[in-house]
């Protein structure tokens, strides 16, 4: 007679090619994102409006108005803004609108932003009392993924990741950015130095040792500190 053992073997064999066989093959072809870049790319980077508004007055910019200039332009160097554009409503009686727009700009100039950097231009005010000078850019913003979704911590079936897994360090890293506007992609690079390209590949030619030379004052010798 045949050993339970024995009949049980070929069941066995043919229970565990059935198993390989459902088994769908890997993908060839794009590698499987990480959990990291699987929620860096839920990271929504939008424009916001920064503004502030700026009573007319007929003898231009006022002591108070200059001060929350100077915090606007804080701001905007902050967050590496783009053009700054001041509204001057146009149509409204008076010439106090014109004073303070030519202050704000010329105030945003010695702040140091560059003069293709401040534009002027005009909107229609007629409608409104009193209209502001409205002075602004666009920043970006980082918007993070909701985090917090641990529901599924026990599924562990399919050994995968879980979803959440990887959330809290694409939020982190969102609300840390300085200039959100990055996450967009590179900046422009600037041209290369050609004339120290030349000088170093010459020197490199010959033999040479292609380092600047050494400052004196980058030397830690203690007799050197002023005592």
């Amino acid at each position: 007679m045949m050993s339970a053992v024995a009949r049980l073997t070929p069941l066995a064999a043919a229970l565990v090619l059935t198993g390989c066989a459902s088994t769908p093959p890997p993908a060839t072809g794009a590698m499987a994102l990480t959990p990291l870049d699987t929620w860096s790319s839920r990271v929504e980077v939008v424009a916001q409006p920064e503004e502030i508004r700026l009573a007319p007055h007929p003898t231009g910019l006022s002591g108070t108005q200059a001060r929350a200039l100077a915090e606007f332009h804080a701001r905007w160097a902050l967050a590496e803004g783009g053009v700054i554009t001041v509204a001057a409503p146009t149509g409204t009686q008076g010439s106090g609108a014109y004073r303070v727009s030519a202050d704000a700009r010329a105030f945003l100039l010695a702040q140091g932003a560059a003069p293709d950097q401040v534009r002027l231009i005009g909107y229609d005010g007629a409608a409104t009392a009193n209209a502001p000078i409205v002075i602004g850019f666009q920043r970006y913003v980082a918007i993070a993924p909701r985090c917090g979704e641990w529901s599924s911590i026990s599924r562990t079936a399919g050994n995968q990741p879980y979803g959440n897994l990887g959330c809290a360090v694409s939020a982190n890293m969102a609300a840390q950015v300085a200039n959100p506007g990055d996450l967009l992609g590179a900046r422009p690079m600037t041209p290369a130095d050609t004339g120290r390209r030349t000088t170093v590949l010459g020197k490199y030619r010959a033999g040479e040792i292609t380092s600047t030379a050494k400052d004196a004052q980058a030397s830690g010798v203690v007799s050197m500190v002023v005592q």
